[in-house]
């Protein structure tokens, strides 16, 4: 296939009309000047070359379709899913051009058009982003069959024998992938409210995620425990819903809308009213780039409109708000067993770095815990092609991705890589697994927590 022009990135072709693009302020669209300083920063274009897998050749594509020069095709759509959303040309772009608006509009008017639907495409996104993620009941109910079928030594069994080759092929595919599910959700480690022991400095909202709550409950735990520690009362709604970011990335709009509403309900539930929070906190990277969001999402609710002004106002990344608060140090060593400083790399999560512009916080945060060495990660800031559920959607360029990241990871010969964001975990802990390594993939939440404890792991 060859590069196509700046100018014409596709050639026009019969299709459907753009609605979400189409509506967009022209001033988002413009903003783009085509210098190519994003280039060296995209992952797909790294790899191809190809001017349409950039995020300059992207734009022109998109503001095509949003003047009506090109309808929205299966082609234009296939483009805007090989995108990995890491927002890596936002930190490169010298115009401050807003690419996740874009992209999100974007694919609304593809899901809108249904120009990629299939029988078997409309029913999985129909099962899990309209069904599954809008039901948290039912999501911890996959989780805990999930949880079943690792532990009881089914999942041993179905390896052990090759019983898996019987399964269908995307099936078979994506069990490797499958995370460890927690013996224990978020709700049966923390109460609603917690205090500290002495007078709290701050009142704040725990947001506990919906992969977070499945997979790494625990980190949940760790962040309240270090937010106690720090003189914190905690608030934590009970069955909280997915943020939303799964849905607004994935073209589904107006539920990731109605995901903001219930969030916003439910704080305001447990905690009598957003006034009465210092901040609303998140431990998850990428659900927290979209968190900060709902102003824009629900600008034009009549009902949620301001309160969802006040919520963005008040959302805080847990690393951005420790160090804001005058964190308080922790004082027993991680070393290890002969004295030697824990070797802790950290790999930063696109959205937390690119999204929320966050790269400082969490690496001070580390240097404050006693017996820990940090080293710097070659390409820290490169996507390991977890990028939601692009490892699952796009496999092939997720896997490059993640083999680079992992390359990277051996060279600092640390034996623990730090990193706030449930997708990149799950994403990083799949590659120690096919490698075969033991290299410790961990929050930093978690290493915190172990040292105001005085635990070593």
């Amino acid at each position: 296939m060859h590069s196509p022009t700046l100018e014409s990135p596709l050639p026009p072709s019969p299709g459907a009309k753009s609605v979400y693009l189409k509506d967009l302020d022209f001033g988002v669209l413009a903003q783009c000047i085509h210098c190519g300083l994003c280039l060296p920063t995209c992952p797909t274009y790294d790899d191809t070359k190809l001017e349409r897998h950039s995020p300059r050749g992207r734009i022109q594509l998109m503001k095509n379709v949003a003047e009506g020069r090109l309808d929205v095709t299966p082609t234009f759509a296939e483009e805007m899913y090989f995108c990995l959303g890491c927002l890596a040309c936002e930190t490169a772009c010298p115009a401050g051009v807003d690419y996740t608006r874009m992209f999100e509009e974007a694919r609304g008017d593809i899901e809108r058009t249904g120009v990629l639907n299939t029988e078997s495409r409309s029913w999985i996104r129909g099962l899990l982003l309209r069904g599954v993620f809008t039901r948290p009941w039912l999501l911890r109910l996959i989780g805990r069959g999930m949880y079943l079928y690792q532990t009881s030594g089914a999942e041993w069994l179905m390896r052990k024998f090759g019983l898996i080759r019987l399964a269908p092929k995307n099936l078979r595919e994506l069990e490797p992938l499958a995370p460890r599910i927690r013996p224990d959700f978020s709700d049966d480690l923390i109460s609603e409210i917690e205090t500290p022991d002495a007078k709290a400095r701050a009142r704040v909202g725990m947001l506990t995620g919906c992969v977070q709550d499945l997979t790494y409950s625990h980190v949940n735990r760790d962040t309240v425990d270090v937010l106690l520690a720090n003189g914190c009362e905690v608030v934590t709604p009970r069955m909280q819903h997915c943020c939303g970011s799964l849905h607004g990335h994935n073209g589904e709009i107006e539920i990731a809308k109605d995901m903001a509403r219930r969030n916003i309900d439910a704080m305001e539930r447990s905690a009598g009213s957003l006034d009465d929070l210092d901040a609303i906190l998140t431990n998850a990277g990428g659900c927290g780039s979209h968190l900060k969001n709902y102003d824009h999402l629900l600008h034009d609710d009549p009902r949620y409109a301001a309160r969802a002004v006040q919520w963005s106002g008040k959302v805080k990344d847990i690393h951005e708000f420790l160090i804001s608060l005058g964190v308080v140090k922790p004082t027993h060593s991680l070393a290890e067993p002969n004295g030697k400083p824990l070797e802790i790399t950290y790999h930063e999560s696109c959205h937390l770095c690119h999204g929320q512009k966050i790269t400082k916080q969490p690496r001070d945060l580390l240097k404050l815990i006693p017996g820990v060495k940090l080293i710097e990660l070659p390409e820290s800031s490169w996507c390991c092609g977890s990028a939601g559920v692009y490892n699952i959607t796009q496999p092939e360029m997720s896997m490059k991705l993640l083999e680079r990241k992992m390359g990277n990871i051996a060279k600092t010969k640390a034996s623990v890589v730090a990193n706030g964001n449930p997708g990149c975990s799950v994403q990083l802990e799949f590659g120690t697994r096919k490698h075969g390594n033991d290299v410790e993939i961990a929050h930093p939440m978690t290493l915190l927590a172990r040292s105001y404890r005085g635990e070593r792991q």
